[in-house]
């Protein structure tokens, strides 16, 4: 085993901050009550709980009584668009998200169009943008949703979300957006965009796992998603996670507090790191925008070899980056990104993902430029494909 390991895999977990960790301690082990229960361990907790749902909420710009905890995003993307689209259904049945959304968006449009709705999945560009005019001639008169992700997980690019949501707000249309990926690594306010509702995750800003929340407009109609309970004002039974959610708060409202810092310090080791690639390496192609990236993404497609092997070898030197989405890994199909974005199969299966955190360091990137390189041309040797060209 390596003595350190260069973790680049920010994008599928981050690791959790010591001071949150310390935050949460308590509540596992002396402030155990349940918030539901009206003695004083119970009322301690049930105030932990709502120190945190104001801290969400100022984050992102809302009330504390739009923020509902869930287990997970994937749960909040499935609470948000299932509750919406039961709840609008005498309204409409049109559905409108895009064909690069994670998969706890587009499967549930699925599940959705054996109930009977109609989902239009917009394609998106080389660079996996959707276009707004596409967007305006998709919208009907049925039409009670659209769901469109900040940040794509896998090759970073963001999505003109204040322009979305004018356009929904004007059509008087609910908008959600999957801000998973986002938050926490860009300034986001709910109101200032037109977010009607939002997914995060705790997991994704140096929080714990197991943990998120749908941020949900004052007035919206939306369905309840978990039913047995009256915990987050009867519109998701379950006890609460309460380590987690102080966990999350906290988390979030460090995040916000060191943002500018962050956002500047990732940019330039993104950018220095995608120079150097390009400069060292033929026959590579970097996926997603430019420069409307997510500050550590970078996603990169070599030519002639497979995103698995290079993984592989780069393991066992000490660093860990990813093909794509965790929630897909085990797969042996391309990324549904990618191909969107109009890659080849052989260019789908030869990508990785670098997602960079803020304990990276210039010295690790250079580590991993430095043995990308030799492991390219490595495997390019075995590669046909290459001796072929």
């Amino acid at each position: 085993m390596p003595i350190k390991i260069i973790y680049l895999d920010h994008a599928a977990t981050t690791p959790l901050n010591k001071e949150v960790f310390d935050e949460m301690m308590p509540f596992f082990e002396k402030a155990y009550g349940n918030a539901s229960s009206i003695h004083m361990l119970g009322r301690e907790s049930k105030k932990a709980v709502e120190i945190s749902r104001e801290r969400i909420a100022k984050a992102i710009g809302c009330s504390e009584r739009e923020i509902y905890f869930t287990g997970s995003g994937s749960e909040a993307d499935n609470w948000a668009i299932k509750g919406a689209a039961t709840a609008l259904k005498n309204k409409g049945r049109h559905i409108i998200t895009s064909v690069i959304e994670h998969h706890a968006v587009l499967h549930v449009c699925q599940y959705l169009e054996k109930e009977g709705f109609d989902v239009t999945y917009l394609p998106v560009d080389q660079y996996g943008m959707i276009s707004l005019d596409e967007l305006k001639m998709a919208i009907r008169e049925d039409t009670i949703l659209i769901s469109i992700m900040f940040a794509n997980n896998e090759i970073g690019t963001l999505q003109p979300i204040d322009e979305i949501g004018r356009i929904a707000h004007e059509k008087e249309i609910c908008f959600h957006t999957d801000a998973v990926q986002a938050i926490g690594s860009l300034s986001i306010d709910v109101n200032k965009l037109n977010i009607d509702m939002m997914s995060i995750s705790a997991h994704k800003f140096y929080g714990p796992k197991g943990v998120g929340a749908l941020y949900i407009r004052k007035g919206l109609k939306i369905s309840p998603f978990i039913h047995g309970g009256a915990q987050e004002r009867k519109r998701r039974g379950g006890t609460e996670n309460i380590p987690g959610i102080v966990g999350m708060g906290k988390a979030l409202e460090i995040a916000v507090g060191d943002m500018d810092k962050n956002i500047e310090t990732l940019t330039s080791l993104r950018d220095n790191t995608i120079k150097k690639i390009i400069e060292g390496i033929p026959y590579v192609r970097l996926n997603g925008h430019w420069e409307k990236r997510l500050p550590g993404n970078i996603n990169f497609s070599f030519q002639f070899v497979e995103g698995e092997s290079i993984l592989l070898m780069l393991d066992r030197l000490g660093i860990a980056a990813s093909s794509g989405s965790a929630c897909a890994s085990g797969s042996l199909d391309p990324s549904h990104v990618l191909l969107a974005m109009g890659l080849s199969h052989e260019m789908a299966h030869g990508s990785v993902r670098f997602s960079l955190g803020i304990e990276n360091t210039q010295d690790e990137m250079d580590y991993l430029v430095e043995n990308l390189q030799t492991i390219i041309e490595r495997l390019r040797q075995l590669s046909p494909l290459y001796n072929a060209k």
